[in-house]
């Protein structure tokens, strides 16, 4: 056995890694298949100036990352995406949605869209915070709770 540093990651490294967790995870009723989800947003010439990653899991949508060419910001777009996003989720089954940004980005962005802070990480990077957000899409009623779930950070 042997620890290797792996410079570039291809599809069927990160997939041999996964399995076990995959195992272990679809062992206890709780598969390991995030599904991705990806939005572009595209200019009048069709380039793409910015967009949204994330995936959807066990009935979350995670915002990996939101962004938008700096002379797009201000026009609402980001707050398209998101909301894009979240209907997107919905309909794929989802019940609440979690991202992370940072003090030197935007929370507060984050907070008017109705996410609230469940986390933080202090001095990450040196000097700022690291947030965790998350936000009930859906209300409780029109949902079921997975056995041994653990309570819902967005309620």
């Amino acid at each position: 056995m042997r620890i290797d540093h792996l410079p570039a990651l291809s599809a069927d490294d990160r997939a041999a890694i996964l399995a076990p967790l995959d195992e272990f995870s679809r062992g206890r009723g709780f598969a390991w298949q995030p599904a991705p989800l990806a939005l572009a947003l595209r200019d009048a010439a069709g380039r793409i100036v910015g967009g949204l990653l994330g995936d959807v899991q066990w009935g979350w949508l995670r915002i990996d990352i939101l962004a938008v060419a700096a002379d797009r910001r201000g026009g609402g777009w980001g707050r398209r995406l998101v909301e894009a996003a979240e209907q997107a989720a919905v309909a794929a089954g989802c019940h609440s949605a979690w991202v992370d940004t940072f003090s030197f980005q935007s929370p507060g962005f984050y907070h008017r869209l109705g996410y609230r802070a469940f986390g933080e990480l202090p001095d990450y990077p040196a000097g700022q915070t690291r947030y965790f957000l998350a936000k009930r899409l859906v209300p409780a009623s029109q949902t079921q709770a997975e056995p041994g779930a653990a309570p819902d950070p967005a309620t």
